[in-house]
């Protein structure tokens, strides 16, 4: 058993097991909860992108982590979605005033999740963790947009936990991204498709060395810009 469970007094975990079922039953807009049997104290949410922000079509996931001092002291939060905002810092954990001063018992776990949704819509560069991003918010704000949504491209679309369309309703609850694979596999992925072609060309008269092409240039295209992101990503 966590620590934290075995520190907490037995009606404290009652009321966090009963907000955090509610949380679960009915979160709110925007956000997906994922409670854990195993450790009450520990709660993985994932939160889409606001529309009208650089994170708008992410899915950003993130944790919360009761501390033996809960409800006296406030939950830490971390996002486990690389992401770049000034309050965010490069592990991944979170600042903001209601996870620090403006902290009081009263205040429950939902309170805690949409303070962290309007984050990501009001950003604040005073208590920046992350100083690049909080200059770029007060001095260019087009280049910092335009870092933050190249990270929500590479790191919060399309990944485990939800997808740009929307937040995932499975119960699994977000799971670690998965690397690319062994190239193997993807070698036999790509031949497997160039077989495809031929088999097509063939069935359709002359129509093969035009659709091979095609395929061959659609493909340097998506390869061409997957390696601009990797080379822009190296940069920041």
């Amino acid at each position: 058993m966590n620590a934290n469970v075995e520190n907490l007094p037995p009606q404290v975990l009652r009321l966090v097991y009963k907000e955090v079922t509610a949380l679960a039953a009915d979160p709110p807009e925007g956000i997906k909860v994922y409670p854990s049997e195993e450790d009450i104290t520990e709660l993985h949410t994932a939160i889409e992108g606001p529309e009208g922000t650089p994170f708008a079509g992410g899915v950003f996931r993130m944790r919360l982590v009761l501390g033996k001092d809960f409800p006296a002291a406030p939950p830490k939060g971390y996002f486990l979605t690389k992401i770049f905002h000034p309050n965010v810092g490069h592990k991944g954990e979170i600042c903001v005033n209601v996870l620090k001063r403006d902290w009081k018992a009263e205040l429950g776990l939902r309170h805690v999740l949409l303070t962290i949704k309007c984050l990501l819509i009001h950003p604040n560069p005073e208590s920046a963790l992350n100083e690049e991003a909080g200059r770029l918010l007060l001095e260019d704000y087009a280049e910092y947009a335009s870092r933050a949504r190249l990270l929500t491209e590479i790191h919060a679309m399309g990944a485990p936990g939800g997808t740009s369309g929307g937040l995932q309703e499975s119960g699994d609850g977000p799971q670690p991204k998965k690397h690319a694979g062994d190239p193997n596999k993807r070698a036999a992925g790509v031949g497997s498709g160039s077989a495809g072609i031929i088999s097509n060309g063939a069935s359709g008269g002359g129509g093969s060395s035009s659709s091979s092409s095609s395929s061959t240039s659609s493909n340097g295209n998506v390869v061409k810009k997957k390696t601009d992101k990797k080379r822009a990503l190296r940069r920041l």
